[in-house]
């Protein structure tokens, strides 16, 4: 998609994510058994092109572009496999979707349609996973991700004619679509797959970009590399037989100590700024859990007096739901219900199993069984996925 838009413009999206559709129905027709081509990328890369060509040719109004864009030959095809195996564009910003992902984060896009597009056309998110990842209804997206294609169809965008100050200036919602990609893989609202690791390698790998970038070494960005870096040495112990292992029960021996330096050299990197990001904050938590010998001797007050600090510079819910659990752990389950139930949460939250489960187990910890239980049913059902279900039902009922 990203290299495509690129290519023929963004104003053609239309028709780019039609032909990616038809290349990839044909790759079920064709890869079957071993017949799995050595460049899988190049192969829906080719057919995609071919029957974007294909309606180029058959369109007249279009035959400018196709002269514009195409050259005929008997090395077309060559050139095609040539430009996905080894694409390098000139300039900072040299990957495709990377670049694509400045071009639609539009200043003049409300943010969230412009996370909206860029997770269902960029990332590869469906209607439900974006629902479900920014709060928000289904319907709402669809509503979101029209205006924004819309707006960004009638718009003539290259990377190449945005300035430094532009891709500062977007640089704050590329970051935010990076975690929100690592995220959605570290904990995946996919109904089959609880954890998604193509979609955590991808984020690392265009997060890396952009740190070895001129424009994107921010400390920011470097901060942001550190967090994924400490959640994805965990995440082989993540996963157990029938659902999701929580932190207290994971084998740390299974923990990639490897990532965990590579994740303490991009959090030193990250500290050279003069501010504070989310991200900065985020990645301390998950240091701390790193580097704690075991769930008991984890630093419980840092991490709270962490949160706190996340509550002010990036306010939400959830940051003030973590909270909650860490008070259970540094003090007592009392404390962390009183906190809980003194709080002015908003309804959105009130609604979703986050809440149900931490009020849940609470209760269950001070030894109130009967609410407990009522609100354990009512996260369980309102649960994403099967294998978060079976998760809390471990957690909750047992």
């Amino acid at each position: 998609m990203a290299l495509l838009s690129r290519r023929l413009g963004i104003q053609h999206l239309d028709a780019v994510e039609d032909a990616v559709q038809w290349a990839l129905t044909q790759a079920l027709d064709s890869w079957q058994g071993n017949n799995i081509p050595d460049n899988p990328s190049a192969w829906l890369y080719q057919v995609a092109y071919r029957q974007l060509l294909s309606e180029f040719r058959s369109t007249k109004r279009r035959s400018e572009l196709l002269n514009q864009y195409v050259s005929f030959g008997e090395d077309s095809d060559k050139n095609d496999t040539d430009e996905v195996a080894g694409i390098s564009f000139t300039g900072e910003l040299t990957d495709s979707l990377l670049r694509m992902l400045f071009i639609a984060c539009h200043e003049e896009l409300p943010v969230e349609s412009q996370l909206v597009f860029t997770l269902k056309s960029l990332c590869g998110f469906n209607v439900r996973e974006i629902a479900l990842r920014l709060f928000i209804s289904e319907a709402n997206v669809y509503k979101r991700f029209s205006r924004a294609k819309q707006f960004l169809k009638k718009q003539s965008l290259q990377i190449e004619t945005l300035t430094e100050n532009e891709i500062n200036t977007r640089l704050p919602l590329v970051h935010r679509i990076l975690y929100l990609l690592f995220t959605e893989g570290y904990l995946s609202s996919h109904i089959d797959n609880a954890i998604r690791q193509d979609l955590c390698a991808e984020s690392i790998r265009l997060t890396k970009l952009l740190v070895d970038s001129r424009l994107g070494d921010v400390p920011e960005s470097a901060a942001l590399l550190a967090l994924m870096y400490f959640n994805l040495a965990r995440i082989k112990s993540r996963q157990g037989d029938g659902g999701l292992v929580l932190l207290e029960q994971q084998d740390r021996t299974l923990w990639d100590h490897r990532l965990i330096a590579m994740g303490l050299v991009c959090l030193e990197r990250s500290a050279q700024g003069q501010t504070i990001s989310r991200y900065h904050v985020e990645a301390n938590i998950a240091a701390e859990h790193c580097l704690s010998a075991s769930f008991e001797k984890t630093a419980w007050h840092k991490i709270v007096a962490s949160y706190q600090l996340l509550e002010r510079i990036a306010p939400s819910p959830l940051h003030f739901l973590n909270r909650v659990i860490v008070t259970a752990e540094w003090q007592s389950a009392d404390s962390a219900l009183a906190l809980l139930l003194s709080s002015d949460a908003p309804n959105w939250l009130l609604r979703t199993y986050h809440w149900y489960a931490v009020l849940a187990d609470l209760q269950r910890r001070c030894g109130d069984f009967d609410n407990a239980k009522k609100n354990a049913e009512q996260a369980i059902q309102q649960a994403p996925t099967s294998k978060v279900k079976k998760m809390l039902a471990r957690r909750l009922l047992s």
